[in-house]
């Protein structure tokens, strides 16, 4: 039985993209900086930085910079509170914690917007632990390191835990640390054709409390 629950949170728990793409729109427009790829959902999900290279197809340091201080200008102080629950995910959650699931976020939005999305939603009692990559001090490099770590830092045993996600990067994530995955499909689902046949799927949010106590 799994006993520790590491939700991915954008697309997973959250419907942040309209507001992150708007983000993005005005970190390039108030930078007079040209678009060199569409806004559109695949950009969501990797860490600031990377999105910000391809957004850009520039690898130049100062204007990365620029961009990401303009992107969390507009999403750090209104756009990170535009994010939109999933139907049924706060109730999925509450359900989740009261049979005694310990449950944990990994994502790689940054630390504080995600501290400002759990308070805002009410949130912070459902989570034993939220992490994100920038938490930590260097930052660390991966999705992957980032699971890594919350396995350690709580000193669970990976066999009773399950990462939840929406993206390959995700199952990929959670195959690094052996650990089981379940692709959820009902929020972006963009990943969802290059599912690997080992990984759980759900394509409903009410749906995911009995796929785990399966598990």
């Amino acid at each position: 039985m799994k006993q520790h629950l590491i939700f991915d949170l954008d697309g997973t728990l959250i419907d942040s993209a309209p507001s992150i793409l708007h983000c993005f729109g005005l970190a390039f427009s108030t930078t007079n900086t040209p678009l060199a790829a569409p806004l559109t959902h695949d950009v969501i999900g990797p860490p600031l930085m990377e999105t910000l290279k391809r957004l850009s197809e520039s690898e130049d340091a100062a204007l990365l910079n620029m961009l990401a201080s303009a992107f969390k200008q507009h999403y750090d102080t209104t756009g990170c509170l535009e994010s939109v629950v999933f139907d049924g995910v706060t109730a999925m959650l509450q359900q989740l914690k009261d049979q005694g699931y310990q449950l944990y976020i990994a994502t790689n939005k940054r630390f504080y917007p995600t501290e400002r999305i759990m308070a805002h939603l009410g949130w912070q009692a459902f989570f034993t632990g939220v992490y994100a990559l920038d938490y930590f001090n260097p930052p660390l490099k991966s999705k992957a390191e980032m699971i890594g770590r919350v396995v350690a830092d709580n000193a669970l045993a990976v066999e009773d835990c399950l990462y939840i996600g929406d993206r390959l990067e995700d199952g990929i994530s959670a195959d690094a640390n052996q650990m089981d995955f379940a692709l959820v499909s009902w929020g972006y689902a963009g990943d969802v054709a290059m599912r690997k046949p080992h990984w759980q799927s759900c394509a409903k949010v009410q749906d995911l409390a009995g796929l785990i106590s399966t598990l």
